[in-house]
């Protein structure tokens, strides 16, 4: 029937576990290896990616209240700027209503000047206008 042969079937034995442990040194010890450092480095770039996200979360932070203290402080600038710009418009509007109020008080002089003229004038030439007045009544 079937002829085993025991030096056939040690010698495929020893072969077998010759080829197991050559390919355990060669093959399975460094590709486990290879697989450990594979995770390890995954599992520190995860903490890395964590460490970072930490850091961008302050970062974020910091720049959010940079951005708000730089709003605040356009307000402020702004605020000042248009304080300044009303005050100048409104020395720049009185100093011409000041100016407005002398050339009308000046006007107001010169027209109470040129009328007082005007009525002395016509004061002073009223006798004649009576008589060419009266020349000419008695010529009709």
């Amino acid at each position: 029937m079937l002829d085993i042969s025991p030096v056939l079937l040690l010698s495929s034995g020893i072969i077998f576990l010759l080829v197991v442990a050559r390919l355990n040194s060669c093959l399975f010890k460094p590709l486990l290896k290879h697989m450990d450092d594979r995770a390890a480095s995954i599992k520190k770039d995860l903490e890395d990616a964590k460490s970072n996200s930490a850091d961008v979360d302050g970062l974020l932070a910091e720049a959010n209240d940079i951005i708000s203290k730089a709003k605040k402080e356009a307000a402020v600038i702004r605020e000042q700027a248009y304080k300044e710009a009303k005050d100048s418009a409104d020395a720049k509007l009185a100093s011409a209503k000041s100016n407005l109020e002398a050339k009308s008080a000046e006007f107001a002089r010169n027209l109470q000047d040129e009328t007082k003229a005007l009525r002395d004038s016509l004061v002073s030439s009223m006798p004649q206008f009576n008589e060419s007045l009266k020349a000419k009544l008695s010529s009709i």
